[in-house]
Parts: structure tokens; sequence; C-alpha cells
């Protein structure tokens, strides 16, 4: 599906051309995320206090086997 968004995308997208990654777009009052390698493919979306939350806790593991 392609739309108007701006999609932005994540700032570990790893090397090369960044398309290792996820993308998000503000769908106001929702959060959109795709594949980068896959844009056309289905978008997940989620209430913008959901995804904070969710971001905030990645930000407090320590690892990615963390909790």
């Amino acid at each position: 599906m392609t739309t108007s968004d701006t999609w932005k995308k994540s700032s570990y997208s790893g090397g090369g051309e960044g398309n290792a990654c996820v993308e998000v777009a503000h769908r106001h009052p929702r959060i959109a995320v795709r594949d980068s390698k896959a844009p056309e493919r289905a978008v997940l979306s989620f209430p913008a206090h959901a995804f904070a939350a969710f971001t905030g806790h990645l930000g407090t593991c320590e690892a990615v086997g963390g909790e």
C-alpha cells in the first residue's frame, strides 16, 4: 500500500542502504509501522500511547534478551 505518509527509518537500520529495519509514520492518533524491505506489504498500526510505551521499554533493555 502506497500512501503519502512521511516514513522514517530507525536510527538502528544497519549498514548498506539501511533497509534492514522497520519504518514508522505518524497517522494521528496512531503510529504506523512497516518493513522497509517490503513497504508495499501490510502496515501495522498502534495507538500512539502504546507505541511510546513499547519504545520506552526498549530503551530500558540491556540486551536483545533483556526483560
